[in-house]
């Protein structure tokens, strides 16, 4: 089986687990070679996640992998939380972290600029609307991004914890 086909399956079976447990499915990573495969998956909640939600949601998931059995090999299963600088791989992730800095890298620059970071405005259409510390305000292609990630704002950290 190729392995975009198991990936997509995998997501399914994980998607349906979280969705069952309370919890949100963030992402999927396949790690590693085909005969040892590590399958990551993230999950989330808006008071965070505990270790409670991480072994149900694993032992769901497991139990729907070894039943389907589709894995051609040993695989090992972590599942955690994506954890403060967590992500972004959907609009959805966008529009949820409004509000929130974030560093983003395209894959082709964008007026001569390739890596962002700054406070997400909004998603508008398919473009994400950033306020970059060093260009300003910018609008990326969501297509055009290889990887984002939010950053962790200290000092609204530190006002959380007063």
């Amino acid at each position: 089986m190729e392995q975009a086909s198991v990936a997509e399956r995998i997501e399914k079976i994980a998607a349906d687990a979280t969705a069952e447990n309370g919890v949100e499915f963030v992402h999927l990573e396949l790690a590693g070679p085909k005969r040892n495969m590590t399958v990551r998956v993230f999950i989330d909640k808006p008071e965070g996640v505990t270790i409670e939600d991480c072994t149900t949601v694993s032992h769901a998931i497991e139990e729907a992998l070894d039943a389907d059995d589709f894995i051609p090999s040993a695989y090992v299963l972590e599942v955690s939380s994506p954890g403060l600088e967590r992500g972004l791989y959907s609009l959805d992730d966008y529009k949820k972290f409004a509000g929130k800095k974030a560093k983003i890298k395209t894959a082709e620059s964008q007026n001569g600029q390739a890596n962002f970071n700054g406070r997400i405005e909004g998603v508008e259409g398919d473009e994400i609307v950033l306020e970059d510390r060093t260009s300003g305000m910018v609008r990326i292609p969501f297509a055009s991004i290889e990887k984002a990630n939010l950053k962790v704002d200290l000092t609204e950290e530190f006002k959380k914890r007063r």
